[in-house]
């Protein structure tokens, strides 16, 4: 990004100062590892963060999932499904269809950032300790599992803003109960799983889903021919929701380290 292109030009005395001590508290003859530079980034969006509330929030989110399901298990096309294509179709589309219900309910939240130490505290300390460098990561929180299967980490900056971008759009639009309720039905009827059975009967309970909510739009909204559009935009953006990242930022805090599935297979088939 620009912010690190910029910090490759710094020249000041302190700064390589500090670079070369680093270069000499490290291991000999290792060069810097790959992608080393992105972990000092200054960018905004590679921050890692938490929440300011976490009690709120998360019992906020585990409100609306419990509602989600509900939504689910009473749709009757869903439940003519066999228990492991409604499964599948769950476990795919369970992140997506909270943020729906997030943005339904009007759920607000904040986050804080989470300190790192500098590159000075590093090398004071491990001047003082006499050892390496240890390396430099995220503070100590509720990590997600990234998608290289190394260590866990916090939600980053960028991750959560698009969240919250999300939000915001809904809001904008002012999406009604019904319009929210097509939009369910068109991300919960996902014919494009791997391992779907029912592929045809699917695919048709979405297209039913997208028609119903293009008539809905049609009749209550005729002054705005571009709402359709912009509800299928909404649509969209659903595809840059992390499920890890909200399964890591709403319910690890409450109730540790989470197997969604598990936790999913257990919700759908109990009596909500």
């Amino acid at each position: 990004c620009r912010c690190c292109a910029d910090s490759r030009r710094h020249s000041s005395i302190l700064y390589n100062i500090l670079r070369s001590e680093e270069r000499e508290a490290s291991p000999a003859g290792q060069g810097p590892r790959r992608g080393q530079a992105s972990r000092g980034c200054p960018c905004g969006s590679r921050r890692r963060v938490a929440l300011r509330s976490p009690q709120v929030a998360c019992k906020a989110a585990s409100a609306v999932l419990v509602k989600t399901l509900r939504f689910v298990q009473n749709v009757p096309c869903f439940q003519e499904l066999p228990l492991e294509e409604q499964l599948l179709l769950v476990r795919s589309c369970w992140a997506p269809l909270l943020v729906l219900g997030l943005a339904q309910d009007r759920v607000h939240f904040e986050t804080v950032e989470c300190a790192e130490p500098s590159m000075l505290q590093r090398i004071l300390t491990t001047r003082r300790q006499g050892e390496q460098p240890p390396p430099r990561g995220p503070a100590p929180g509720r990590p997600h599992h990234g998608p290289d299967g190394g260590g866990p980490h916090l939600p980053s900056a960028g991750e959560i803003q698009a969240i919250k971008g999300f939000l915001a759009k809904c809001w904008s639009l002012d999406i009604s109960t019904k319009e929210y309720a097509y939009l369910k039905g068109t991300v919960l009827f996902n014919p494009d799983l791997p391992g779907l059975q029912c592929t045809q009967y699917i695919e048709g309970l979405q297209r039913e889903a997208q028609q119903a909510l293009n008539e809905h739009v049609r009749l209550i909204h005729r002054g705005d021919e571009a709402r359709f559009a912009k509800l299928n935009v909404v649509l969209s953006l659903l595809r840059s929701i992390n499920a890890n990242v909200i399964a890591e930022l709403f319910f690890r805090p409450i109730i540790g380290a989470v197997n969604m599935d598990d936790m999913l297979l257990e919700m759908l088939c109990a009596k909500l």
